[in-house]
């Protein structure tokens, strides 16, 4: 299994179970599907495809602005929120890169990229994963900058901002640059609790990631922006390919931005949805699923006396795609799989064979 390889490749042959399609569950994209309004959106502008779209990308940062109460000066947009970690690492250029492990491979692909040491902070399994900043020696270490999922993928645990807001001031004074990935905090009812975006105006060397994609159920357009402090962005955008979000990704960005019963279906149902799969989950013999936090669960199936590798085949063979865990730095040798939250009827579907593959 390669080193970086994620979720979501539909793109092998797939039996004929499910009519020749794959049910994927190794990608976390809400169960919901895109939504009909964005979809009409994207067939009304395909004429515009003519034209360059706008590099200044107005209406979508408009429409972000209002949606999540950040100043459109604080906003950067990115090609997916993943491109927005290469641009950081490329022209702030750490030299020393902190990262927990396990979490999202592109951190730390990113640091490699230029070149960086990295110190891993591993999280404990025995400890639910549960991230302790305060065993995290990132001065002693000489970490100039630090990667955090909030949620953390793949393991699905959120942190506080009460947490952060102990360590981001300190932080802050030793010029240590904090990326702060929230691609999956719109899936709450409400992310006040956990979202440190409202803070990148006071932090100069803070940048928050969302995505767009995860959520509204379009990763094929690419779509994720950022925020921070005006003086950092200007270092980011002199990096930036001037046209790097297409027309289509930001006419659908803006549509599915103002769809607030979609937001709230999708955030009730998810919320449902991965309770009851969590509880069924820990019925399925030699399963120790992770309690999500957002719309995927990390499951321990070392009791089966499968390798994750093992299932993922037996699974795919069946038509279903799980997420094998072997290829995230501090789960290597050890047998961890991810699934996704899907729809209701898909999740019966997946656990009625995985109860067979066992």
């Amino acid at each position: 299994m390669k080193k970086f390889e994620h979720g979501g490749n539909i793109y092998d042959d797939a039996p004929a179970v499910y009519g020749g399609s794959w049910l994927d569950f190794s990608a976390n994209i809400n169960p919901l599907g895109l939504a009909p309004e964005v979809a009409q959106v994207i067939q009304d502008n395909i004429a515009g495809i003519v034209h360059y779209p706008d590099s200044q990308a107005r209406e979508l940062k408009n429409a972000l602005s209002e949606h999540y109460g950040i100043p459109k000066e604080q906003l950067i947009l990115g090609n997916g929120a993943a491109e927005l970690f290469y641009l950081l690492t490329h022209m702030l250029r750490p030299k020393r890169v902190g990262i927990p492990i396990p979490s999202f491979g592109e951190y730390q692909r990113a640091a490699e990229a230029v070149g960086a040491e990295i110190v891993f902070y591993p999280l404990q399994a025995a400890d639910g994963f549960v991230p302790d900043l305060w065993q995290w020696t990132l001065e002693k270490d000489g970490v100039d900058c630090l990667f955090i999922g909030n949620p953390n993928n793949p393991t699905g645990k959120l942190m506080q901002r009460s947490q952060l807001l102990e360590f981001l001031p300190r932080w802050e004074a030793k010029g240590i640059i904090t990326v702060v990935d929230e691609s999956f905090l719109d899936f709450l009812p409400d992310d006040g609790a956990y979202s440190v975006r409202a803070l990148t105006g006071r932090y100069k060397h803070l940048l928050v990631v969302r995505s767009l994609t995860k959520f509204y159920a379009m990763p094929g357009l690419r779509l994720g922006f950022a925020s921070g402090h005006p003086d950092l962005l200007r270092q980011l955008e002199c990096g930036k390919d001037v046209w790097n979000v297409n027309s289509l990704a930001q006419v659908a960005g803006v549509a599915a931005l103002q769809l607030k019963a979609y937001h709230k279906r999708s955030r009730n149902f998810v919320q449902g949805e991965k309770e009851w799969l969590y509880e069924r989950l820990c019925t399925v013999p030699g399963f120790k699923p992770i309690k999500p936090g957002v719309n995927f669960i990390l499951i321990d199936v070392a009791a089966t006396d499968l390798s994750s590798g093992e299932l993922t085949a037996r699974m795919r063979s069946k038509g279903i795609l799980i997420r094998d865990c072997a290829n995230y730095t501090g789960l290597e040798g050890r047998q961890y799989i991810r699934v996704a939250v899907r729809s209701h009827r898909e999740n019966e579907q997946m656990l009625k064979a995985l109860e067979a593959v066992i």
